[in-house]
């Protein structure tokens, strides 16, 4: 049940309490829980009705070009019907055509649904993130293992370290020092989050913000603590993201790629429909005649036969003009397009994203995890030099938590002097965290920031020369070990041998550090503290020199210290400030719980002074640091014309230094305008958040929540950009499903995230994105390629139907052989333009608008030559056999066949009113021989060999018409054939389809054709080849029009 809950993080624990009437020593009584759960309802995520089958299945069909399809079956099926009720035969011939049409339908829909019904599998991803149980105070007993959906508002609930929260809560009371929660995929934070029980006076916050407050799906990595339940099932904020997520796929749209084809669909039903009227419209005297008796029609004769006979032609035009492999062309290139970009490692989830790719304007980044590694190392680190007024600074190379990634540069301090054993040590033995490998990865056990202060250890070595060549040759020898999960830190394993940790004083939000007590090998006890440099040099009275000496802390040499400080976090770094005490009082032979101080560790409150009198030592810098290839990356994307868009959950200042290290900003620019925290941008009025985002140039917004991430996405959609989101968390999820295109990481990133998205990439790499699209783009030209050569033949095939109805000579062909010619012949070459390489300037163009044309006016006028060319020539060659004896000295009456005069061609409907005309029979390959009982079929049965010739002229100018679409522009010189061997194998392919039609006698009698002899073939060749020196004439003056155009613009 959807209710607002009350703002727990601005009120304190009893308010809370109080507005549940609950105490915190019994919880809720059954009673209670039975009334909050009527009202509340349980505490689980609403299972979204997902479409029925029936009505997933009916969507595959609401394309324009399969409804011209459709309608293209029925007319197929109903004349096949009545041409067998005529004849009174049922042959399987005549339904070829409908049958196959609907069998391209079938399989599109098939693959629809299967994509389809994947889709939704993000809303079944976050329901795993739910916990399962809970510790829950009832009725003044503790229930160990309630599950989770049983919980209500009010409820008490128990969390200790490694549990998964399951329910929003407000934290009552604290059962240790500290509490820490892994928040990150909810909010996109690097770090465990410190959380406490003091009301935040700020009823409207960021989640980041609500440090009282624990979230459903998160889990707890340190401390135990008491919580109240404040929002249960949809209410949380994790039930808020699957509203998102629901909302976000309900809102999809169509990729730029299917409104054109759409767009192109409807104009071609138009075209089709305009035609197949002038064709039935030119023929009606053919079945409609009539006398004029004083001005009015008289003796009106309509023959149904032949009115049939025309709208059979139309049909068969209607057949021409669709291109029925089109929809299947275009998913195999889609599917090679995948495993193109597999091998890049883009996983690519839908396939239409893969065209959407290539027309990216915007990619908005998520920061943690895409354009940083997610693994916090240690970059630099200072102390104080020989004396208190200088100091020297130590940088540190490598990214990750492998000891073995980079080092320290110019170190040259093996045998280290006191101050950087001091430091070692301190890092070493006042830590918690341990790291592994997972066979891919090197990943950390506890506080981010303590790994990387071990491999900070690992870098720097130890002072012991002997155990410094043992611990060398245990790593090289580790290298050839079967179990690589576990990973070796012997240097900071000697440490913790030699300094032996007996006590700790945990961290504190109020003297922000923590400490050891440890016992050195001397016998004496020594504190080793780390935390907030500004917090520790307040409670150090001296300072460690480079040689050991201690020197009491004086303002210039505080000053200098904090400068230093300064200098490092304004480079976005995490600083940590490292100390140690020797004089410790009566803790000085501390150890075990039995001394009488020991009842001092027991209260937090007396850290502080335990803490005081401290020797400084130095200071760490740490930071999750950017990709190597992340730069490189961002300038292909300024000169692609892409802009890049930072949105992420974590701070300003940290997101800011980021964003300049990657040069998405230089160095030193004024980010006013530029930077934003998702409340400050949600916050300005409207018409200047679209000023902002309209700006050319990076924008990074910092402390974004998913709400924020979406609507900037929804608003960059609707500026008419087409935006690519990536993320790894499940705060990205809502935003993912909104985006054109939503990338989720495949390593870092969690299955809600992956469910939600069109594309996973494999190594969670920035750059990955940017090679997708630019292979993106070269798929898009490709398919443009194959498209222009699909409606090329096309109009071919309806200008030879369109002079066969104007000229009122026999069909030349018959729909089936058209729908032969459209799916089985132009398939494959279709097919194999797919492969045609890319351009080597594909990323140095802008991208291409998404409501840029597929087809423009120039290429529109140039395929209507190529298709005026096709039509005359398939129809030329079948008047010339019926008309001539010969073609340039190519005898074409060997065969023995029947010579007539164009006129009786033309009228041959009137054949039976003719006196004395005769045929001969006449010999086809094989040895069969054509006779006529009745002269007249000569024109339907006979036309037999001129159809065969028409079909193989229509073959082969279609073969030599795919080479004229290697490329849009560029003559067959500069880009030969072999530039796509692919090409020519598919070409090899269908000729040899159309031969194994006309020599396999059982297939030739289904498409009603006959064996060409050698002479026949060379005439079809001489007639096709032209078709390749007129589009190179096209092309040419197609380059010399762009060329003018580009003198006129720089003129």
């Amino acid at each position: 049940m959807e209710e607002k809950p009350f703002p727990a993080w601005s009120w304190s624990v009893e308010q809370c309490l109080k507005e549940y009437n609950v105490k915190i020593e019994k919880g809720l009584s059954s009673y209670e829980v039975e009334k909050q759960r009527e009202r509340y309802g349980w505490n689980e995520l609403a299972k979204e009705k997902g479409k029925p089958l029936w009505q997933l299945v009916l969507e595959q069909f609401d394309d324009m070009l399969v409804k011209i399809l459709l309608v293209a079956a029925f007319i197929s099926f109903i004349l096949a019907y009545l041409h067998g009720s005529e004849s009174g035969e049922s042959g399987f011939e005549s339904y070829v055509e409908p049958f196959v049409i609907v069998l391209i339908l079938v399989l599109n829909a098939i693959v629809g649904v299967w994509q389809e019904s994947n889709a939704e599998k993000a809303l079944e991803a976050l329901k795993e993130m739910q916990c399962e149980s809970g510790k829950v105070l009832r009725d003044g007993y503790l229930v160990p293992d309630l599950p989770a959906k049983e919980l209500v508002p009010g409820d008490i609930v128990e969390l200790r370290v490694g549990d998964k929260v399951p329910a929003d809560m407000r934290i009552a009371a604290l059962k240790t020092a500290t509490l820490r929660v892994e928040q990150s995929s909810l909010t996109g934070e690097a770090m465990p989050v410190l959380k406490g029980t003091s009301p935040v006076f700020l009823e409207d916050c960021e989640l980041q913000a609500k440090e009282n407050m624990v979230f459903a799906g998160t889990t707890v990595v340190n401390g135990s603590c008491v919580c109240i339940v404040i929002s249960t099932g949809m209410n949380t904020e994790i039930g808020k993201i699957q509203k998102q997520i629901h909302e976000a796929s309900l809102e999809e749209s169509e990729t730029p790629l299917k409104k054109k084809l759409d767009e192109f669909s409807s104009r071609l039903t138009t075209a089709i429909g305009f035609i197949c009227l002038i064709v039935w419209f030119i023929n009606y005297k053919n079945f409609l005649s009539w006398d004029v008796v004083d001005g009015w029609p008289a003796n009106i004769q309509f023959s149904f036969e032949k009115c049939t006979y025309y709208f059979k032609i139309a049909v068969a035009l209607a057949v021409a003009a669709i291109p029925e492999g089109l929809p299947a062309v275009i998913t195999t290139c889609l599917a090679l397009g995948t495993r193109k970009m597999a091998q890049k490692n883009a996983i690519v989830r839908k396939l239409p994203s893969v065209e959407t790719l290539g027309c990216t304007t915007v990619i908005c980044s998520d920061k943690t995890g895409t354009l940083t590694t997610n693994q916090m190392s240690v970059t630099e680190f200072f102390t104080l030099g020989g004396k208190t007024t200088s100091s020297r600074i130590f940088h540190v190379e490598g990214t990750t938590y492998d000891p073995k990634d980079g080092g320290i540069v110019d170190w040259t301090c093996y045998n280290m002097d006191a101050n950087l054993q001091a430091m070692a040590e301190i890092c070493a033995v006042c830590n918690d965290a341990g790291i592994y490998c997972d066979g891919r990865l090197f990943r950390a056990t506890g506080l981010p920031t303590e790994a990387a202060l071990k491999v900070l250890v690992e870098k720097m070595g130890v002072p012991d020369v002997k155990v410094r060549n043992k611990i060398r040759d245990i790593q090289l020898a580790a290298n050839y070990l079967i179990d690589r999960s576990t990973v070796k830190l012997g240097c900071c394993e000697w440490w913790t041998k030699r300094s032996k940790r007996i006590a700790t004083l945990e961290f504190d939000r109020i003297r922000k550090s923590m400490s050891v007590i440890v016992r050195e090998p001397t016998g004496h006890n020594r504190l080793l503290v780390k935390g907030a440099v500004e917090s520790l040099l307040e409670r150090s009275s001296h300072v460690q020199l480079a040689d050991g000496s201690l020197i009491t802390i004086d303002e210039p040499c505080r000053q200098l210290l904090l400068t230093r400080n300064l200098e490092m976090s304004s480079k976005g770094l995490r600083c940590l400030g490292l100390a140690y005490k020797d004089e410790l009082g009566e803790f000085s032979d501390y150890y075990t719980e039995n001394h009488p101080a020991h009842k001092k560790l027991l209260d937090p409150a007396c850290y502080s002074s335990i803490e005081s009198g401290l020797v400084f030592v130095g200071v760490v810098g740490l930071r999750d640091p950017p990709r190597d290839e992340v730069d490189k990356a961002i300038e292909d994307c300024r000169a692609a014309g892409i802009k890049v868009m930072v949105i992420t959950g974590d701070n300003k200042s940290t997101a800011e230094a980021i964003c300049r290290e990657i040069k998405l900003f230089s160095e030193g620019e004024d980010l006013r305008g530029r930077s934003f925290t998702g409340k400050e941008f949600i916050a300005l009025p409207p018409a200047q958040q679209i000023e902002i985002l309209s700006k050319p140039g990076g924008k990074v917004f910092s402390r974004a929540e998913p709400r924020h991430k979406q609507e900037i996405v929804r608003m960059l959609k609707e500026m008419g950009e087409v935006v690519a989101m990536t993320g790894d968390g499940v705060n990205d999820a809502p935003a993912l499903k909104s985006a054109d295109i939503g990338i989720a990481m495949g390593i870092t990133g969690t299955e809600v995230a992956k469910e939600a998205s069109d594309m996973v990439l494999a190594d969670d790499n920035f750059s990955t994105i940017v090679s997708a699209v630019a292979e993106g783009r070269s798929i898009y030209n490709n398919m443009k390629a194959f498209i222009r050569y699909m409606i090329s033949s096309n109009v071919g095939e309806v200008i030879s139907i369109f002079l066969t109805a104007a000229l009122g000579i026999p069909e030349c062909m018959i729909p089936v052989q058209l729908l032969w010619v459209n799916l089985v012949t132009d398939g494959p070459p279709a097919t194999a333009l797919g492969f045609n390489p890319s351009d080597v300037d594909i990323m140095r163009k802008p991208p291409r608008r998404s409501d840029d044309a597929l087809v423009n006016s120039w290429i529109l006028l140039r395929y209507l030559v190529i298709g005026c060319y096709v039509g005359i020539a398939t129809v030329g060659i079948f008047i010339l056999w019926y008309t001539q004896g010969s073609l340039l000295g190519i005898s074409l009456f060997s065969d023995g066949h029947t010579l007539v005069s164009i006129s009786q061609l033309r009228n041959w409907g009137d054949c039976p009113t003719w006196s004395n005309f005769t045929v001969s029979p006449y010999m086809v390959g094989g040895g069969r021989v054509i006779t006529f009982s009745n002269p007249c079929d000569y024109f339907t049965i006979g036309k037999v060999k001129a159809m065969t010739l028409s079909l193989s002229v229509l073959v082969a100018i279609e073969m030599f018409n795919s080479l004229n679409a290697l490329s849009e522009d560029n003559s067959l010189v500069t880009m030969p054939p072999w530039r796509n061997p692919w090409l020519l194998v598919a070409m090899s392919v269908s000729f040899g389809l159309h031969c194994l039609i006309l020599y396999v006698p059982v297939l030739a009698n289904v498409f009603g054709i006959v064996p060409l002899s050698l002479n026949e073939w060379f005439l079809v060749i001489l007639v096709s080849a032209p078709v390749i020196l007129i589009d190179e004439l096209l092309k040419f003056v197609g380059r010399r029009r762009r060329f003018s155009a580009k003198k006129e613009k720089t003129a």
